[in-house]
């Protein structure tokens, strides 16, 4: 894992603004805004304008296919994965990460007449958010980290598309440490992410089956090891 972060130049860097709650509402709520990710943080709002790209969509369903596979090596393990849903602790944050993970039941469920987005004072929080960063690494890993850590997310994950780079931030002592293992994912190393990062050159399918013979092994290994 790289020790350094190194930030490239983006247009979206400096676009956070001063906001109400009322017009993040308005916005999220305008059926003409639906194809835009919303984030509030307490009394400031960015908009991602528009749909992401290729390479976006094919990272971004690569960690799909990454929690299914993993799941599938945990006996008797819950989890609900809600792809780009809404989480808002009303009147002072709201996000849309790519990723929202919930572990061990008792995730958010819809109910008719009730707004389309998950609300942190009726549910409780995720256990790991992920943001996949092609054009917006740079406030991925400031502004929605702190965003993330204001609404007690206890793991936060930042997929690097262009440098093939994942980062893990666990909450320990009410601040993001920068870790090389899954609190969520208990005993993914960063280390094997990164590998399959390194393969997407490939198709994703591809690359999500290599990850699943991989963690086959580490269960396998792990069997064998509690056995003597």
């Amino acid at each position: 894992m790289s020790q350094v972060i190194t930030l490239p130049q983006s247009p979206k860097i400096s676009s956070w603004r001063n906001a109400t709650w009322a017009e993040y509402i308005q916005r999220i709520e305008n059926p003409q805004s639906e194809s835009e990710q919303v984030f509030f943080n307490l009394d400031t709002i960015w908009v991602d304008m528009g749909n992401e790209g290729i390479n976006h969509s094919r990272f971004n369903e690569l960690f799909t296919l990454i929690f299914g596979f993993w799941f599938s090596q945990q006996a008797d393990v819950k989890f609900d994965l809600l792809g780009g849903c809404v989480l808002e602790k009303p009147k002072t944050q709201g996000a849309a990460p790519d990723k929202v993970l919930y572990i061990g039941g008792e995730a958010p469920r819809w109910q008719t007449g009730e707004p389309r987005r998950v609300n942190l004072d009726r549910w409780r929080v995720p256990d790991l958010v992920a943001e996949i960063a092609d054009t917006t690494l740079p406030i991925d890993l400031d502004e929605k980290k702190q965003l993330y850590l204001a609404l007690n997310i206890p793991e936060y994950w930042v997929i690097d598309v262009r440098g093939r780079q994942i980062w893990f931030f666990r909450l320990i002592e009410g601040k993001y440490q920068e870790c090389n293992e899954s609190g969520a994912l208990a005993g993914l190393p960063i280390d094997l992410v990164e590998q399959a990062l390194a393969q997407m050159d490939d198709d994703n399918s591809n690359v999500a089956l290599w990850f699943a013979a991989q963690i086959k092994d580490l269960s396998a290994q792990k069997n064998d090891l509690s056995q003597h």
